[in-house]
């Protein structure tokens, strides 16, 4: 049975939140994303019954590619495997590729960009990220007239399921690439995946999690800040002024955004990280 309608439309994409405060402990990854719609793409695609049977999948794991058609994806640990294609570098490219930490699975992964790299750094900061592979498969799809393929930029295993991605800033999206994401999005329902466009950023979320992430790694606390600051941290207060509770006001401020990375504190991702920022506990935090 091919997938419905209704449930197609349900996990299509994600619907940003508008207006309220965004807190960083809790917002999910997507709800950091301003999504994209890929259902003008699906009235090229050959979507006829058997569709499942007749598009395939390839992907590399050990040296070795291997495939399958998409009605067998679902059974296929795909997360262990490796990259479908390289990451190049050369000069006077337009794009920038490099490898993105990720304290999640404590190793490097490649990003083909710097929007990917930054989609990477916000699954890791709120995506509850288990493992994620960069150029996970090589997707060939029927469309009415021809024989297509498509390479989805990341495959990534949360605890609230598994996400296959594409990283396309909105201004850059073509029709063709509209038409590559709407496929993509049918394998992912097909195997009961997520599937969302990674095409922009709430307002001021990335200046944020970009200042969170510069104390994301293990950080000493010699002085005992950390516990100190989560005691203080009381409804009302604000960045700077639970700041200059500690004695050593500038070794507090880089232990807050390790507190605010790892989620025991939070701060309202809607509005601009600064002094004034309202800072609140995350509860359950051990003091």
């Amino acid at each position: 049975m091919e997938p419905s309608e209704c449930v197609r439309r349900a996990a299509g994409g994600v619907v940003a939140t508008a207006g309220g405060p965004l807190w960083s402990h809790l917002a999910a990854w997507d709800e950091l994303l301003v999504p994209v719609s890929v259902e003008g793409g699906r009235d090229g695609l050959d979507l006829d019954e058997g569709w499942t049977g007749r598009w395939t999948v390839t992907w590399r794991t050990r040296g070795d590619q291997v495939s399958c058609l998409v009605r067998d994806l679902v059974r296929t640990p795909m997360v262990d495997g490796d990259p479908i294609r390289c990451f190049s570098w050369q000069r006077e490219q337009c794009h920038r590729p490099g490898l993105q930490f990720l304290v999640s699975t404590g190793r490097h992964h490649g990003a083909e960009s710097l929007e990917e790299a930054r989609l990477l750094l916000a699954l890791d900061f709120a995506g509850g990220l288990v493992d994620v592979v960069s150029q996970p498969m090589r997707l060939r799809f029927d469309t009415a007239d021809k024989r297509r393929s498509h390479t989805p930029d990341f495959l990534a295993v949360t605890r609230s399921g598994v996400w296959l991605i594409d990283v396309r800033p909105e201004p850059l999206i073509k029709e063709k690439d509209r038409e590559s994401f709407a496929a993509a999005a049918e394998v992912a329902l097909a195997c009961g995946w997520h599937y969302v466009v990674a095409a922009g950023w709430r307002d001021h979320v990335w200046s944020s999690l970009d200042a969170f992430s510069s104390r994301r790694r293990r950080l000493s606390d010699p002085l005992g800040l950390r516990p100190a600051l989560l005691g203080a941290a009381r409804p009302g207060l604000t960045f700077g002024e639970l700041a200059a509770t500690a004695a050593y006001e500038p070794l507090a401020r880089a232990q807050l955004l390790h507190l605010l990375w790892h989620r025991k504190l939070g701060v309202d991702l809607a509005q601009p990280l600064a002094d004034r920022s309202p800072v609140v506990a995350a509860s359950g935090v051990a003091v």
